[in-house]
């Protein structure tokens, strides 16, 4: 990798909380003694010349920066102002609570330059954007929902990524969503009232387009401010590893398995002949939201249909005034059918998962969390971040499974 120059403006924010522990002996000088002086040699993370680390940018590039980018020559001109950066600041919007199947809806792009919306909904090739931005490093905040939105809107898969979230988690900050980084690094309080709104409406409001250009302006100063702090505290050779796994683990399909998908928060005491009902309801609500293209909770909400399962056993029947008379009757023949079906047509109680743990895989588990727990004591980290306790029980059931479910730094945090 090539040297690491610094040559920004911003300083970090030093804190107890971020604050950790080098004494002789102590979990981090044991692991980073041997490469205290080849960290900053070892990391890529370069901030150019020209950036001005400063919230505050001078946006250059009116004509791009105002409203929405919609067509190709606006893209056009977008494109080199990213080619002549080396990371760009990237977030997206969708209108998840307004239909059924979300879409990527509005594309914020940040760089020194400015702050820019592209507009994804209009007929416009953005595969130039998404190729070029492939050669970049993605800064993003929480970078999950975001990497599978645009993989599936655009067949985008970064290279390299900064996710802010993880580097705040491994620097110890608590309180670590996007507008509390934001606050805590540069003493903003920003807006939320367009959290909520449905982005594929056009035009956007002025508001909306604010909102959206703060979600990505931030980013760029606060990811210098982090990248420093972990470079300062030898974790970044932590940070890459774990962002290097969070892109592969966004390029996984999440396969819906419809006959566990019924299984909704609230629904685990369900049994039997309730079971049926509320799987059916599930079901008939699903459809009915791909029918309007509406979210599923704007039919019924989770808690209604269990609520429903549970009245139809004891012979009631609940009204809903939001119900068309072709909904409520479509209703009321789903909970008829599911209440005619015979027992063995109904749902398989749901069995445990795995095995009961044996007294050596108790022990083992054990083992594993005093280890991180002590370890997540010397960094001032959380312990689940180093490994989730579902994680833990899984590797002392089957210690082959650790390189599967942790990246390097955790496994040698809790000593495997």
């Amino acid at each position: 990798m090539p040297n690491c120059c610094w040559r920004g403006c911003g300083e970090p924010v030093e804190n107890d909380e971020a604050r950790m522990t080098n004494d002789e002996g102590s979990t981090n000088a044991r692991m980073t003694k041997g490469r205290a002086h080849t960290s900053r040699a070892d990391s890529d993370f370069v901030i150019d010349s020209s950036f001005n680390a400063s919230p505050a940018r001078t946006i250059r590039h009116s004509s791009l920066s105002e409203g929405l980018i919609a067509n190709a020559a606006q893209l056009a001109e977008l494109l080199p102002l990213i080619e002549r950066n080396a990371r760009v600041a990237v977030d997206t919007e969708a209108d998840s609570l307004h239909c059924y199947r979300e879409k990527l809806c509005l594309l914020q792009v940040s760089l020194p330059e400015g702050d820019f919306l592209v507009d994804p909904l209009v007929e416009n090739d953005l595969a130039p954007l998404a190729d070029t931005l492939a050669r970049k490093e993605i800064v993003l905040h929480g970078a999950d929902y975001d990497l599978r939105l645009l993989r599936r809107a655009l067949n985008f898969q970064p290279a390299r990524l900064f996710d802010t979230v993880i580097a705040a988690r491994l620097l110890g900050v608590r309180e670590f969503s996007y507008a509390a980084l934001v606050e805590k690094y540069f003493g903003i309080q920003l807006a939320k009232g367009s959290q909520k709104a449905n982005w594929a409406l056009r035009p956007l409001s002025p508001k909306m387009e604010e909102y959206a250009r703060n979600d990505t302006h931030y980013l760029l100063p606060l990811a210098e401010k982090l990248a420093k702090q972990l470079i300062e505290r030898d974790r970044f050779e932590w940070f890459q590893q774990s962002c290097e796994r969070a892109i592969v683990l966004a390029a996984i399909d999440r396969e819906r398995d419809a006959e566990k998908a019924w299984r909704i928060p609230g629904s685990g005491l369900i049994r039997g002949r309730e079971a049926a009902i509320l799987r059916a309801l599930w079901h008939w609500r699903d459809r009915e939201a791909e029918r309007f293209d509406r979210p599923s909770f704007h039919v019924l909400r989770n808690d209604q249909l269990i609520e429903t399962a549970r009245a139809a056993c004891r012979g009631e029947t609940l009204q809903f005034r939001h119900f068309s008379e072709r909904r409520a009757r479509d209703f009321q023949a789903t909970i008829n059918s599911a209440l005619s079906l015979k027992e063995e047509d109904w749902p398989e109680t749901r069995k445990r998962r795995g095995e009961r743990p044996t007294r050596e895989m108790e022990r083992a588990a054990e083992t594993l969390r005093k280890r991180r727990d002590h370890a997540a004591s010397e960094l001032k980290i959380e312990p689940s971040f180093i490994a989730p306790r579902a994680t833990i029980d899984a590797i002392a059931a089957n210690g082959a499974r650790a390189e599967q479910l942790l990246v390097a730094w955790q496994r040698q945090l809790i000593g495997l």
